[in-house]
C-alpha cells in the first residue's frame, strides 16, 4: 500500500466527514491487522503502526518485524475495506454526537420531513434526523412536510451507527433561548432570566430582573408595543406569556406572581411552606385563574403553596381552626392560638408536624404530644377539618367566574388600548417605555394587619 495514497485517504476523509486523523489512522491499523489475522491466524500476535507523517506502514509478527508488503493478502482485503468503513462511520457518529451533545437545550432549526404516527422527524442538515415526539409538542399545533420548524434540544443518543437526536418545543429551555433571541438584553446578560413555569399552549409565567438599575426588566421583555412579546407568543402559537418582576421578597414575588390580580397582602407560613395572599372579593376569582390555573403557575413560580382568600374568609379560617384545635384533648386554648400563629390550620397541618417540634413549641412532654398528633390524624383521615374555603373548594360559578375576568383582562392581561405587562404592571405607551408600578403595595400606603399576624408572617 503507497505510503502517499494513505496520507491522501486520510487528508480526504478528515476534511470531509470532520473526524480527526489519528481516528482514520487507527481505522487502517485495525483493519490491517484484520486482514493480516485472516492469513496467519486469529490467535496470531500482529501489530500494525502507521507513521502520521510519512504514511509507512511497520509491524510485528509474534514480536518479529513483519515486512509491509505480506499485508497486502487478497484474502483479507475485503474484510479490511469493511473495517475501515465502519472505523469511519463510528467515527463520524461520535463527532455528530458530541456536537449535538454540546447543543443540549440549545435552539436548532430545522424543516419537518415526514409526519409518522403523531412524531414529527425534522432535518437538522448534515444528514442528521431529528425527533419531535408528540408529547413535546405544544397542543393544538399542525405540521407539514417542508415545513421550518424551530425546538431546543432536549436529549442526544447514539443508535447503531447514527446519532438520532430528540427535539422539544414544550420545555421551558425553549422560551429561555426565544427570549436571548427576540431580546438583545437577555442576550446580553442585562436581563435575568429567573425563572419560567410553563403550561404549553396556555399560559407562561417570566420571573426577570436587571443587572442595571437604568434598564426596566420589565418594559424591555415586552417592547415598544409589546413587538417584543408579540414575536415570543406567535413562535408558541399564541401562548399567553406574562412577565413577572422578580424579587428576593417572597412576599413581593408572591404578588407579582399572582397579577393581573391586585394582591393586599402576603402572609407567610415558613414551617408549612405556605402563602395566604389576601385579596378583595372582586379579585378574588381573577387571582385563582381559569381552573386554578394562575394561582398554580404563580405557586411553582414563587416556590409556595399559594392560598387565595379574602380579608373575612380569612378571620373565620383562623377563628375556625383555633376552636378546631382547642377541641383536642390537652390543647389548651393558648396553645391553639399559637399553633395557628405558627400557620398551622388544618388537622393535616397537625398531623405531619414533628412530634419534637411541637413538644419544644407547646412545652409539653413527647409521649403526650403524639397522643395530640394521633387524634388530629384520626379526625384527618374521618373528614373532621375546620371550616375553610380554599381554591379546592372552586364551585362551578367561581370557575366561571374567574374565565369571565380573565376575559375582561384580555388574552395577555392587557386592557383595550394599551399594550401591558399583566404581571409587573408594566404599561407601554407611545413613547415605548416601561411604566413601574408596585403590586406588593398597599392602597392605603402602610399594609394592614391580621389578628395572628400583625407582621405579615404566621
Amino acid at each position: 500500500m503507497d505510503a502517499q495514497e494513505i496520507l491522501r485517504m486520510v487528508d480526504v476523509i478528515h476534511r470531509d466527514k470532520n473526524i480527526p486523523k489519528d481516528t482514520v489512522f487507527a481505522a487502517i491499523e485495525s483493519a490491517l491487522v484484520l486482514a493480516a489475522k485472516k492469513n496467519l491466524g486469529e490467535d496470531a500476535q500482529v501489530t500494525v503502526r502507521v507513521d502520521r507523517n510519512t504514511g509507512r506502514i511497520s509491524g510485528t509478527y509474534n514480536g518479529l518485524p513483519f515486512d509491509p508488503d505480506e499485508f497486502c493478502f487478497r484474502i483479507g482485503a475485503h474484510a479490511a475495506k469493511q473495517v475501515i468503513l465502519q472505523k469511519i462511520r463510528e467515527a463520524e457518529r461520535d463527532v455528530l454526537y458530541e456536537e449535538f451533545q454540546k447543543r443540549l437545550n440549545q435552539l436548532v432549526t430545522g424543516v419537518v420531513q415526514r409526519i409518522e404516527g403523531g412524531t414529527v422527524l425534522v432535518s437538522l442538515g448534515n444528514n442528521v434526523e431529528a425527533v419531535l415526539p408528540r408529547s413535546e409538542q405544544i397542543r393544538g399545533e399542525s405540521y407539514h412536510a417542508n415545513d421550518r420548524i424551530r425546538a431546543v434540544v432536549y436529549d442526544v443518543r447514539k443508535e447503531g451507527t447514527r446519532v438520532k437526536v430528540y427535539l422539544s418545543r414544550t420545555r421551558r429551555q425553549f422560551v429561555e433561548r426565544l427570549f436571548e433571541q427576540e431580546i438583545p438584553e437577555v442576550a446580553d446578560g442585562i436581563i435575568e432570566i429567573k425563572r419560567i413555569e410553563r403550561e404549553p399552549g396556555s399560559r407562561t409565567k417570566v420571573a426577570v430582573s436587571s443587572t442595571d438599575p437604568r434598564v426596566d426588566c420589565v418594559g424591555a421583555c415586552v417592547g415598544v408595543r409589546g413587538t417584543r412579546i408579540k414575536n415570543i407568543t406567535d413562535e408558541l402559537g399564541g401562548e399567553r406569556i406574562e412577565i413577572v418582576r422578580w424579587s428576593d421578597d417572597p412576599q413581593e414575588l408572591i404578588a407579582n406572581a399572582l397579577q393581573p390580580a391586585e394582591v393586599e397582602e402576603v402572609i407567610l407560613c415558613e414551617m408549612l411552606g405556605r402563602a395566604i395572599a389576601l385579596v378583595r372579593e372582586d379579585q378574588r376569582s381573577l387571582a385563582i385563574g381559569r381552573n386554578g390555573q394562575n394561582v398554580r403557575l404563580a405557586s411553582k413560580l414563587a416556590g409556595w403553596d399559594i392560598e387565595i382568600m379574602t380579608r373575612e374568609e380569612l378571620d373565620a379560617r383562623l377563628d375556625a381552626a383555633i376552636m378546631a384545635f382547642a377541641s383536642l384533648p390537652g390543647v389548651s386554648e393558648e396553645l391553639a392560638e399559637r399553633l395557628v400563629a405558627e400557620g398551622y390550620l388544618t388537622y393535616d397541618d397537625l398531623s405531619v408536624m414533628e412530634p419534637s417540634d411541637f413538644a419544644q413549641l407547646a412545652d409539653l412532654p413527647e409521649e403526650q404530644v403524639r397522643a395530640i398528633i394521633e387524634e388530629a390524624e384520626r379526625r384527618a383521615a374521618e373528614g373532621f377539618q375546620p371550616p375553610a374555603r380554599t381554591r379546592a373548594d372552586l364551585t362551578a360559578e367561581q370557575v366561571e367566574a374567574s374565565a369571565e375576568a380573565e376575559a375582561e383582562v384580555g388574552p395577555t392581561g392587557q386592557n383595550p388600548g394599551e399594550t401591558t405587562d399583566s404581571e409587573a404592571g408594566a404599561s407601554i405607551g407611545e413613547d415605548g417605555l416601561g411604566l413601574e408600578s408596585n403590586p406588593g403595595s398597599f392602597p392605603d400606603g402602610e399594609g394592614s394587619t391580621v389578628d395572628a399576624a400583625a407582621s405579615g408572617t404566621l
